[in-house]
């Protein structure tokens, strides 16, 4: 079936592919193939914001060069637009240290010392939106599914990987490329490709466990879970510290990148909340706004500002949940910090009080 899907798709590129004459043109053939190189290069980047510009870049170079593909002949567009993307990202990772998340980046921090000053030197993993995959392909005969290619596990785990061994373990386990085509898109034998693919999963094996499927899919409920989710939200609405705790597991975690100290355990995260969340001096100062990030339930998170009397955006906050089948425990909260992420999920920077 998914074979069948990519020569439609392939027969479909190739009526595209004729000599374009102008920008407007170009933009309205390649346009529609922005999104899931975003997602791509978000899977190779780990970053948002750095999958935004290297799907800009690539976009541009494909305009440059637009003539060289029409001269190849009959081929992929959207292979070739990958190709492009896939370089570009190569490229960008070059000039950067592999992404990560506290929980992995350091020893449980201590709950008695002060949290650590914000990082500006580690880089950081950031948060993908769900409604996003939404418009992904879905490959059923690829070995990780859209959704799980973009968990926060799976993400660590490619981290680990040098950068074209990511790109080749993407391109055949997730898009579901055969080391032949990728050995003629990427421009190496393919044994290379065979060689990079086989080390790939090998370390993928050692440092990945794949996670118990534990999220309804985008725009879909459950009844356990939104029950979950709603006494989650009141508790962090009605600085209700001993109900939010008891809704984690006993050796749940919190982390704050790009804040590197991180938490665990229930009495360590009691601490952080009672004392940097919900100080007791502050009242009322949280509002959460549902979402959904890498396949997890995620919240908007908003400060109050009584300066200018609203709520301001602060954080992407994203669960991941234990328990089967229902209901759960929250197992993690990583609240991604940072207003500029908000706006990627949809949500405004400012609501009122």
């Amino acid at each position: 079936m998914a074979r069948k899907e990519e020569a439609n798709r392939e027969k479909t590129d190739r009526m595209n592919e004729v000599l374009i004459p102008d920008q407007a043109e170009y933009s309205r053939v390649i346009e529609p193939y922005r999104r899931e190189l975003l997602l791509h290069c978000y899977r190779l980047l780990g970053s948002l914001h750095d999958a935004e510009d290297a799907v800009q870049d690539a976009l541009l170079r494909a305009w440059r060069h637009f003539d060289t593909f029409t001269e190849k002949g009959p081929g992929s567009l959207r292979r070739w637009l990958y190709t492009i993307a896939t370089n570009t990202s190569l490229d960008l990772l070059k000039k950067g240290a592999p992404r990560t998340l506290p929980t992995v980046a350091s020893a449980a921090w201590d709950p008695m010392r002060p949290v650590a000053p914000r990082s500006t030197e580690a880089l950081w993993l950031e948060p993908f939106p769900d409604s996003w995959l939404a418009e992904a392909t879905e490959n059923p005969e690829a070995r990780y599914t859209r959704h799980e290619s973009v968990s926060l596990a799976f993400l660590i785990a490619l981290q680990l990987l040098p950068p074209r061994g990511r790109a080749i373990l993407i391109l055949s386990d997730v898009l579901d490329w055969r080391a032949g085509e990728i050995a003629q898109w990427l421009e190496i034998s393919v044994a290379a490709v065979n060689s990079a693919l086989h080390r790939a999963r090998v370390i993928l094996e050692k440092h990945y466990q794949r996670e118990q499927p534990e999220i309804v899919p985008f725009g879909d409920t459950n009844a356990a879970l939104d029950t979950l989710l709603s006494r989650y939200v009141q508790a962090w609405e009605t600085d209700d510290v001993d109900g939010l705790v008891a809704l984690l597991k006993e050796d749940a975690t919190l982390s704050m990148p790009p804040v590197p100290s991180w938490y665990q355990g229930r009495n360590a995260i009691r601490r952080v909340l009672s004392t940097v969340l919900f100080p007791p001096d502050v009242h009322k100062q949280w509002r959460l706004s549902p979402t959904r990030a890498n396949g997890y339930p995620a919240f908007v998170v908003y400060r109050a500002d009584e300066a200018t009397r609203s709520y301001r955006a602060f954080a992407i906050q994203v669960l991941t949940l234990a328990g089967s089948p229902f209901p759960k425990q929250v197992a993690s909260l990583t609240a991604f910090l940072g207003p500029e992420l908000v706006t990627s999920f949809g949500f405004p920077l400012q609501i009122p009080q």
